[in-house]
């Protein structure tokens, strides 16, 4: 048996309306609600805090790609109101930003002392965490993801970021638009990728969730693009995209992710369209390394490469990835975000500075490796 750790994650409650269920996971008190303008806009929460009643107090000023400030200004509207709980309730930004301000709550400690992994080693506020979209995971993991000085994306790693509790509420995820639905869909399929194939960590619990959320996603994204409120179809992508994110909180991911961020940091392209735009180029880089496991990626997908040999499945995955993102409409080059040839030697050197996903990767990539995958995508 291999030597590993594995961390289950929250605990879970899947189901229609299990939104309202959340008086009962929380103790009393006041209760910060963090999510974002635009969620709160279309009424997804409503039911949720016409449960909590006079007991929500919600920050909906989360931003695409949060910044430290924002996550400040969270703590210290929970802190002002005394509050005894946190529900994250949105994407993954909402859902990162509440990690931290439970964390920070809970704890005292500061925001910059627990940047990196491992660092943050406090009690945390109960939390509760509730995804609106199909492709973070973000409800899974102990991990947080932060805006610092405008650009550079900084990650908090640490154990007691895990939540109480996980809500799938798949009646959530009907609504999103079919670009989101799209990119934030290929992002849980990376997470699933990335964890398979991690050069640290992976493990047998990790590479069996990896692909059954693999399986699920790639079964079930073409439909939830066309039909996006048949119900079966949007609970396996939810589905999907837990179990990738309870494998990538285990198995951690690597290259794709570390250029992605910097298309996030600087140009705001949504994290799930920035791994979607740099998977195929990373894969590439990888293949050395990688054909095994992705020959073996590749079977999920498409069962027809069944007959060919370990190479051409290994190339079967990459093509198979390319087909699938055109189908749902996600767009194929940088140039599309407004990323110019100029722009490459800053993204390279942003990219160096995600040292903490990069030892991850199955193949080294240095800085003139990082410009090049960037000119490919341009």
């Amino acid at each position: 048996m291999t030597d590993f750790r594995f961390d289950y994650g929250p605990r879970v409650l899947s189901g229609t309306g299990r939104s309202t269920s959340v008086p009962d996971l929380v103790p009393e008190g006041p209760v910060l609600v963090v999510t974002d303008k635009g969620v709160r806009g279309l009424g997804l929460a409503d039911p949720m805090l016409g449960a909590l009643g006079d007991r929500a107090l919600v920050f909906d000023a989360v931003e695409a790609d949060p910044s430290s400030a924002t996550a400040l200004a969270a703590v210290a509207a929970g802190r002002e109101a005394g509050v005894t709980s946190v529900i994250g309730f949105g994407g993954g930004s909402p859902m990162d930003v509440a990690k931290v301000v439970a964390y920070l709550l809970g704890s005292g400690d500061d925001l910059d002392s627990i940047y990196g992994v491992d660092q943050a080693q406090g009690a945390r506020l109960p939390l509760v965490l509730i995804p609106t979209t199909a492709g973070t995971g973000s409800e899974a993991t102990p991990i947080a993801i932060l805006t610092v000085g405008g650009a550079e994306k900084k990650g908090v790693v640490s154990r007691p970021l895990y939540a109480d509790w996980a809500i799938l509420d798949a009646a959530l995820t009907f609504g999103l638009p079919r670009g989101v639905t799209a990119a934030t869909g290929i992002d849980a399929m990376v997470h699933a990728i990335e964890a398979f194939t991690t050069k640290r960590l992976k493990n047998p619990l990790s590479d069996a969730l990896a692909k059954e959320a693999l399986r699920l996603l790639g079964a079930n994204i073409r439909q939830a693009c066309d039909d996006p409120a048949n119900p079966d179809v949007r609970g396996a992508m939810l589905l999907g995209s837990h179990l990738a994110g309870v494998a990538f909180a285990n198995a951690p991911v690597a290259g794709v992710h570390a250029l992605a961020y910097p298309l996030g940091g600087h140009f705001h392209v949504p994290h799930g369209l920035s791994n979607a735009l740099m998977l195929p180029h990373v894969l590439g880089h990888n293949m050395a390394a990688a054909l095994p496991l992705y020959a073996d990626l590749a079977l999920i997908l498409d069962s027809s490469l069944a007959s060919l040999g370990r190479q051409a499945q290994a190339q079967g995955l990459v093509e198979a990835l390319v087909a699938l993102a055109a189908d749902c409409g996600v767009p194929a080059r940088l140039r599309d975000v407004g990323v110019k040839a100029a722009d490459l030697d800053l993204l390279a050197s942003e990219a160096m500075k995600q040292q903490r996903l990069l030892i991850n990767n199955p193949c080294e990539i240095d800085l003139a490796d990082a410009r090049r995958l960037y000119e490919a995508a341009l």
